[in-house]
């Protein structure tokens, strides 16, 4: 079987940009938030939960069926049950999906533990056969994995590409680190490129890419076909604009501090909000600016005051206190990764 055409990116002939799926984070309406500072090229879906008992998640199905952002979308799995794994693969090709992603990398124990995510890398013949079952499901549009280096080392990492070589994958997410060093450590950007060189599918290189620069140093040292970020894009939603800027060899606009105010202040603004008690609120919108803060203030005063804070009213000052006093800063453009 041969592989299937991925969706046309943004520029057809830069390498291309994806979100990370994150739990919890890259929902519909973070999609629609992002896409208004520079879409990636591609968006994933957070995970739906495949077991005996699963059916499909209406919030993840949201980011598939009300997306208007223009941009293909993937729809991820997490499991290991073979026949839920096909049923659920044939249910969400009924959808405007831009294919099936199988997770092999969610490093959280609470996940790894039940043998889904990262708890795969352990098993080689499981992997192959979920693929090989997988793929004979999802013929006619894009089957793609995103997985990391291994579980607690490399030991299966190059039979597990030769797997994903076996039954043409269309399309390898690969993170540089284990699944036990979670985001910790250096990111083996070295094994990205072993992997491009090995599989027969476009790899795009995931981990760590925290800048526009960064991805270009990635982008050049790997030989990959795109790269994909996550929590560094949380932090700083103009950065697939400021990629395809710098690949396209121009100048990287700087993000004045006041855009970042109004950035917050669409995150606060989440369609749940109304029902949503304010404590709650208030600590879904820390989860964003822990990723925002460092952008803010190196020093990390405004993440300390910022997580200490108890309401709206508190929080938000916070914000004005060190966004709104000096209008010619800009956010802080994260340094070039030593890769």
């Amino acid at each position: 079987m041969s592989q299937v055409a991925l969706p046309q990116s943004l520029e057809k002939d830069l390498p291309f940009t994806a979100l990370a799926p994150m739990q919890d984070v890259t929902n519909l309406w973070f999609m629609k938030v992002i896409s208004q500072y520079g879409s990636p090229d591609y968006f994933f879906t957070e995970y739906f939960r495949v077991n005996d008992t699963s059916r499909l998640n209406r919030g993840i199905l949201a980011a598939i069926t009300e997306n208007d952002t223009g941009r293909p979308v993937f729809a991820q799995m997490i499991g290991e049950s073979i026949p839920d794994l096909v049923r659920t693969a044939k249910e969400l090709c009924k959808y405007n999906i831009a294919g099936v992603d199988l997770n092999m990398g969610c490093p959280a124990p609470r996940i790894y533990r039940k043998n889904v995510g990262g708890g795969l890398l352990r098993e080689p013949e499981k992997v192959d056969r979920i693929l090989g079952e997988l793929r004979a499901a999802v013929n006619d549009r894009p089957l793609t994995v995103k997985m990391r280096l291994g579980f607690e080392n490399t030991d299966n990492f190059y039979q597990i590409l030769d797997i994903i070589n076996h039954h043409n994958i269309d399309l390898l997410s690969l993170h540089g680190r284990t699944v036990k060093d979670m985001y910790h450590g250096a990111v083996k950007y070295d094994l990205i490129a072993e992997a491009v060189r090995r599989v027969h599918c476009p790899v795009m290189a995931n981990g760590n890419i925290n800048s526009a620069k960064t991805a270009l140093k990635v982008l050049s040292q790997t030989g990959a076909a795109g790269v994909m970020v996550g929590r560094w894009a949380i932090g700083n939603p103009w950065l697939f604009h400021q990629i395809r800027q710098a690949l396209e060899g121009k100048e990287i606009t700087p993000v004045p501090l006041v855009e970042v105010r109004n950035y917050i202040d669409c995150l606060w603004k989440t369609p749940t909000a109304s029902t949503m008690p304010e404590r709650a609120r208030v600590g879904y919108l820390k989860m964003f600016l822990n990723y925002i803060a460092l952008s803010i203030d190196t020093e990390g005063d405004f993440l300390r005051l910022m997580r200490r804070a108890q309401n709206e009213v508190e929080l938000f000052s916070i914000c004005d206190r060190f966004l709104l006093v000096d209008v010619t800063q800009t956010l802080a453009l994260a340094p070039v990764l030593n890769v």
